[in-house]
């Protein structure tokens, strides 16, 4: 048997790729990997949540602004619900509200001036109204139903941490019965607990906000005329934590929207123009 010359060339073929085939593959990882980039580039910013202070007398006009804000943005309106000025008192101590709702342009502008506050952010987002309410339909007739006494206790809000327990008070002032009626007034923290006081019977009467009772069919109210009380005007500000934030600024911008404001004159407020 002759030997293989050993000047032969093997048949067998060297299993790594050419130069050209290289070439290839790295083709095809550069065009996979800009592929990539122009998806992840078209797809939507991620959403976010906000965290937002609101007043208590706009709970339930919030909660459903809320929910339109989210199916409208994707992002989400974490709402704490409080007084106005236990509110601020807690923005002042450092609380990472976002947005703050309130139920006054007293302290929205008092948040700009000392710096918590966005300048150029407040919005008027509601402009709320004060009606004396009873669940006994036959006990509310107007004005006079305060001035005959005819009952056990009247319900208010903290005239100093709530601005209805102010308008409340500019009422009772202006109709002459501050004095008479002092002994059976009971204060709320807020005007969610003044409402609860008349609710649950602890008081016959209570003035509080026509939101709390727009949809409530039963009782007797009497609204009260804008002329006894100074405007209950209800600003909004972005605050210093929200400053830069794409969900807390949408939340405001939202606020300004004609569907924010539909929702709110549902319950009973009005609106800016």
């Amino acid at each position: 048997m002759s030997k293989p010359s050993l000047n032969a060339v093997s048949s067998t073929r060297d299993p790594r790729p050419g130069r050209a085939g290289r070439r290839a593959a790295l083709r095809a990882i550069a065009a996979g990997l800009i592929l990539a980039a122009a998806v992840l580039g078209a797809a939507p910013s991620r959403a976010d949540d906000c965290s937002v202070a609101v007043a208590a007398n706009f709970t339930a006009a919030a909660r459903d602004i809320a929910a339109a804000f989210e199916t409208a943005t994707g992002h989400r309106a974490v709402l704490s619900f409080g007084a106005t000025g236990q509110l601020y008192a807690q923005i002042t101590q450092g609380a990472p509200f976002e947005v703050f709702l309130a139920a006054d342009a007293e302290r929205p502008a008092r948040a700009v001036a000392e710096g918590l506050a966005v300048p150029g952010s407040v919005v008027t987002y509601a402009i709320g109204r004060l009606v004396l309410w009873s669940p006994d339909p036959a006990r509310v007739r107007g004005p006079e139903t305060l001035r005959d006494g005819g009952f056990g206790k009247l319900a208010v809000a903290n005239p100093t941490t709530a601005p209805y327990g102010a308008a409340a008070m500019q009422v009772l002032a202006a109709l002459g019965l501050t004095e008479r009626v002092a002994a059976r007034t009971v204060r709320g923290t807020n005007i969610a607990q003044t409402y609860q006081f008349v609710a649950t019977g602890n008081a016959e009467l209570g003035l509080v906000a026509l939101s709390q009772v727009a949809g409530v069919g039963n009782g007797s109210r009497w609204g009260v005329p804008g002329d006894l009380h100074d405007p209950i005007r209800q600003d909004a500000v972005l605050l210093e934590p929200g400053a830069g934030k794409p969900a807390a600024t949408a939340f405001l911008d939202f606020l300004r929207g004609d569907e924010a404001r539909a929702i709110a004159e549902s319950y009973g407020y009005a609106t800016a123009d």
